[in-house]
């Protein structure tokens, strides 16, 4: 048996003879036909630690002028931020200073 919460339409679980919404804690007592339910598992989510990795030096290079501080080599890659009948934008970073730009077809 499945209850739903009536203000919020979430989920509601049973505790200590009462249904409690998971989201805003509104209670509903338990009627005697709900009493014979039996909780099987109870999942409770954890949080994942993410690790970050900077400065891996796996993006292609080319031969192209940092307007921070001059050196010729900068990493580059390629991202959609318009729509998509537009061109991609190409970003730089230099692998010298760690500048970053971008170029507009």
């Amino acid at each position: 048996m499945v209850k739903f919460c009536k203000k919020c339409n979430n989920i509601m679980l049973p505790k200590n003879g009462k249904w409690v919404c998971t989201v805003c804690h509104f209670e509903i007592e338990m009627k005697k036909e709900d009493e014979t339910f039996v909780l099987k598992e109870r999942i409770e989510s954890k949080k994942k630690e993410i690790a970050v990795i900077e400065n891996v030096n796996t993006l292609p290079t080319t031969k192209v002028e940092c307007p921070q501080c001059g050196n010729l080599e900068a990493f580059w890659w390629l991202q959609q931020t318009r729509c998509a009948d537009e061109p991609e934008t190409r970003f730089y970073r230099c692998t010298k200073c760690g500048y970053t730009w971008r170029e507009y077809d």
